[in-house]
């Protein structure tokens, strides 16, 4: 028979709990977030995370962190990555001085000595298998992996272990949270996603980035929030070759109430745009969008003067 799960002091009690505490970390999360975080909670699986970026998905896990009093892990993924980068790799000029010290020691027992605990440098996975204390590890972007690279994952998302020859396999006493995300660039393995709870996130509604916005920008407006989050989303339908995050929203109203504003419109917002996007093509395609201008033939925006009105003026 199963013996029951430990619940923890810093365990979720519901979906409610967590959508409760998570608005505690200023995180505005949906009921269907409340209730998929809880289930991987309960059923200790690891949550994979998918959705365009900047739609806030590492903020989710940071979030939880958070709420739950855990240590942040996070393991940064990049094409190339590989298991000294991920799991762990041995302390080489710390060995090399052992082995100099002990020239006339015997091998055998060098070896043991060298291939100890003391000689390896615990990586992001190793050290949440490791943690003795709550964990929350986030494996940023695992699209970005190559496809045979996600195998250095499924030891530990399957078993919550890690097999080092010269150790033997070190089994985690405290199983980690785990969350991983992807912007969906490509279609990961079936084997990583049979393993995980899948989440999917897309950028918010009108309403609830007007409400993310208020939470997070002080002196900020009923007003303001409604009319930004209206021009990000109308924004965001464009063909654009960034869409502003979230992240890059709230950068925009704390500008606006840097500087002032009280309302914003369509022709208001021309002026700041570059603090919403960071593509010159994306800003000219915007302004021309918001102002009423057409594009070009081909769809393209018009190239002219991304501050400069029709008649030459600055704006």
């Amino acid at each position: 028979m199963t013996a029951p799960k430990v619940t923890q002091p810093s365990d979720f009690a519901s979906p409610d709990d967590v959508v409760e505490r998570l608005r505690g970390e200023r995180y505005l999360a949906d009921p269907t977030i409340g209730l998929t975080v809880y289930l991987a909670q309960r059923l200790e699986k690891p949550l994979l995370v998918e959705g365009p970026a900047g739609a806030g998905k590492t903020e989710l896990a940071r979030s939880v962190a958070r709420a739950t009093g855990a240590r942040l892990i996070r393991l940064q993924c990049y094409e190339g990555l590989d298991e000294s980068k991920a799991l762990y790799e041995w302390n080489y000029k710390k060995q090399l001085l052992r082995i100099q010290a002990g020239e006339h020691q015997e091998w055998a027992g060098l070896e043991e000595d060298i291939f100890s605990e003391s000689f390896l440098l615990a990586r992001p996975l190793l050290s949440a298998i490791q943690a003795n204390e709550p964990v929350v590890l986030l494996v940023d972007e695992i699209d970005r992996l190559e496809v045979e690279a996600e195998a250095l994952m499924l030891e530990v998302l399957a078993d919550f272990q890690v097999t080092i020859p010269e150790l033997g396999t070190i089994v985690a006493t405290r199983r980690p949270r785990v969350f991983l995300t992807s912007n969906n660039t490509r279609d990961l393995s079936e084997a990583l996603k049979r393993r995980c709870l899948f989440l999917p996130i897309d950028y918010p509604t009108v309403e609830r980035e007007r409400d993310i916005l208020l939470t997070r920008v002080d002196g900020l407006s009923v007003t303001l929030a409604d009319q930004v989050s209206r021009i990000v989303r109308s924004i965001r339908d464009l063909d654009l070759k960034k869409p502003p995050s979230i992240s890059e929203a709230i950068d925009w109203a704390r500008t606006l109430v840097l500087l002032g504003t009280e309302s914003v419109g369509p022709a208001d917002a021309p002026r700041t745009l570059h603090v919403l996007l960071k593509y010159e093509a994306d800003i000219e395609r915007a302004r021309r969008r918001l102002l009423g201008l057409p594009d070009d033939v081909d769809g393209r925006p018009a190239h002219v003067d991304s501050f400069r009105n029709p008649e030459g003026g600055e704006r």
